[in-house]
């Protein structure tokens, strides 16, 4: 659905996957059911050795056996399948070490409120993840096995990442939480909008090809295609039935071309300024993006309250809070570290980078 592809060019963080079953899970498998949705099995990664090995210490006697290391990764590439590939590159082990220390170091400073009300959070996520693991073939056991995991790795790891996560959150102030409200809408008046957008897109590159590059057609062509739609939807065509003979966009065109209740933006700059900006109820000319061209209507739109994005706004200043923390002062309190060092070279390789979250097909 034209997601934004902008993406920050940061290691890999904190909190990221922390929030990796909360956030994405159940939503992944709403969708399509969860065993069509799964990613190819990745497999166990991570270091070879002595599991008994302390490949790190850091301060007030912590310390990280190779086992507990090994763990971490093969749980973060069974959510994550696509890091698989980077598991032996040194940029990348040093990343995932220094967010598993600084996941132990937020997590023991967690009060016993906290840890009470992640211990209840935790039990839902485990549910979560049993189901949506579950339905993939072969079966939870399967994917455990493959990844060299049991339920009570994934169970500790979610009660760490929970403990360390709403460590944070709770420290958050209303009075914080409302700036940040205000500052973002300030920047983007845009930024809580959220609409229902009716679409018939005319691809440039054939959807049904998985490199994404196959031609379709010609962009005078597409444009061409996109101008008779809109004839006819001026003329009275009904939306859905020409979405659905129409549009190139999978995601949609079975749905009479809509997205509902959709945050504006995830989608690309050209088509959320649409999304922003179009009167209700008005056909839109022809929309360019890279994807080609898009006959749009929104059905509705408003913007989100505070109240509705409280609890958002709680997650990014929790999420910057664990940012600044890896970054100024994780680095002062690992005392040793076992694990080879990248190359000044290493640094720019894509396996140092967040990877963007699996985009739904269409728009």
């Amino acid at each position: 659905m034209l997601p934004n592809k902008t993406n920050p060019a940061r290691r890999w963080a904190l909190v990221l996957l922390t929030l990796a079953l909360a956030f994405s899970l159940a939503a992944c498998g709403k969708k399509d059911g969860a065993a069509k949705g799964a990613a190819p099995n990745a497999g166990a990664t991570g270091t070879s050795g002595n599991k008994a090995e302390v490949i790190a210490t850091y301060k007030d006697n912590g310390q990280i056996t190779r086992g507990d290391f090994d763990s971490f990764v093969n749980i973060n590439t069974l959510l994550n399948p696509q890091i698989a590939s980077f598991s032996s590159d040194p940029g990348f082990q040093q990343d995932m070490l220094k967010q598993l220390i600084a996941m132990k170091i937020l997590a023991s400073r967690a009060d016993d409120k906290v840890k009470a009300d992640a211990d209840k959070q935790t039990a839902s996520q485990l549910d979560q993840f049993k189901a949506y693991f579950g339905a993939m073939e072969g079966g939870l056991d399967k994917q455990l096995k493959d990844h060299n995991l049991t339920i009570a790795d994934v169970e500790s790891f979610l009660k760490m990442s929970s403990y360390g996560i709403n460590g944070l959150k709770g420290k958050v102030t209303d009075d914080e939480l409302k700036k940040k409200y205000d500052d973002n809408l300030k920047a983007d008046p845009h930024a809580y909008d959220v609409a229902t957008v009716s679409h018939i897109l005319v691809a440039l590159k054939d959807p049904s090809d998985p490199t994404g590059q196959k031609d379709l057609r010609t962009k005078d062509q597409a444009l061409a295609r996109a101008k008779e739609v809109k004839s006819k939807l001026d003329a009275g065509g009904d939306f859905a039935a020409l979405a659905k003979e129409y549009s190139d966009d999978p995601g949609s065109k079975d749905q009479g071309g809509q997205y509902k209740d959709a945050d504006i933006n995830q989608w690309v700059p050209e088509f959320k300024n649409a999304a922003a900006t179009l009167p209700i109820g008005k056909i839109s000319d022809p929309v360019e993006t890279q994807y080609g061209y898009h006959v749009m209507r929104v059905d509705a739109r408003k913007t989100k309250s505070f109240d509705e994005v409280k609890e958002s706004l709680k997650n990014d200043i929790a999420q910057q809070e664990a940012y600044d923390f890896m970054d100024k002062e994780l680095p002062g309190l690992i005392l040793t570290n076992k694990l080879p060092q990248p190359k000044p070279a290493d640094q720019t390789k894509p396996g140092a980078q967040t990877p963007s979250a699996p985009a739904p097909s269409g728009k």
